[in-house]
């Protein structure tokens, strides 16, 4: 487990990451590249598996050298198909990531876990989020999100993204107040404001008590956090201004 300890163990992560993987690239080269994908305005389902293999690529070449590369292939090789670019990147870095024990020290954005650890994670959900956009974008039957997955999943778009990423975008809330976020066992805060962005795992009384509570399913709120459900497939308590407000600045915040 990383040392931020996320809710899943990384040993799941990692074996996920090979499975949601895979399934991209075989959901890739079973649709049109051109077909829109509706959670990402202006890209292609081709444009998004170009994205996903050069990040497969580049965080590769980040955990070899220590520090962001300043050139990596970002496309196809001539004559190799998205599917074979995506499972190239792919093997490379799961091959990467397995040769080092999760708590290794490695190059990461997150002052709070600069760890192989971080890309286990980070990576996984990059792959299922895009996994999801390929499906929508082909018409597909969606295979769903596992529930430990999308618990996990909730943590990090809370804790790394609206709690990290915003503050070091200088991004901040324009009005104050908090958001309870609830999904099977676990419980979150996230508080916004013109003074402060942050979230925390907290207690099922505690999230109970903020402005704003959020409730549905695991792989309902996670979609949901990440722009890739709609605004009723989650049950929003109270005035519903904070539970807006963190959806827009999570899209700020990923964009």
């Amino acid at each position: 487990m990383s040392r931020e300890h996320g809710l899943v163990d990384s040993g799941r992560l990692l074996t996920a990451l090979g499975i949601e993987g895979r399934v991209l690239a075989e959901a890739v080269h079973a649709a049109p590249v051109d077909a829109p994908v509706p959670a990402c305005p202006g890209w292609s389902l081709g444009e998004v598996a170009r994205h996903v293999g050069s990040l497969y690529r580049v965080v590769r070449r980040r955990l070899v050298e220590g520090r962001s590369p300043e050139d990596w292939q970002r496309d196809p090789e001539p004559g190799q198909s998205l599917r074979e670019f995506l499972e190239t990147g792919l093997a490379e870095l799961l091959d990467e990531l397995a040769a080092h024990d999760p708590e290794e020290r490695a190059d990461t954005w997150w002052p709070a876990d600069p760890t192989y650890g971080f890309w286990r994670r980070r990576m996984l959900h990059e792959t299922l989020l895009h996994r999801v956009d390929v499906e929508q974008a082909a018409g597909a039957d969606p295979r769903g999100v596992p529930e430990d997955l999308a618990l996990d999943g909730i943590d990090e778009a809370l804790t790394l993204w609206f709690g990290q990423k915003l503050p070091m975008l200088g991004l901040t809330g324009t009005k104050a107040g908090s958001v309870g976020v609830r999904s099977g066992a676990h419980s979150w805060i996230a508080r916004a404001g013109p003074e402060t962005t942050e979230a925390w795992r907290c207690s099922a009384e505690e999230a109970e008590n903020a402005d704003d509570v959020v409730t549905a399913k695991p792989a309902q709120i996670y979609l949901w956090l990440w722009g890739r459900a709609s605004l009723t497939s989650v049950t929003v308590r109270g005035v519903h201004d904070q539970a807006a407000q963190l959806w827009a600045l999570l899209r700020l915040a990923t964009r």
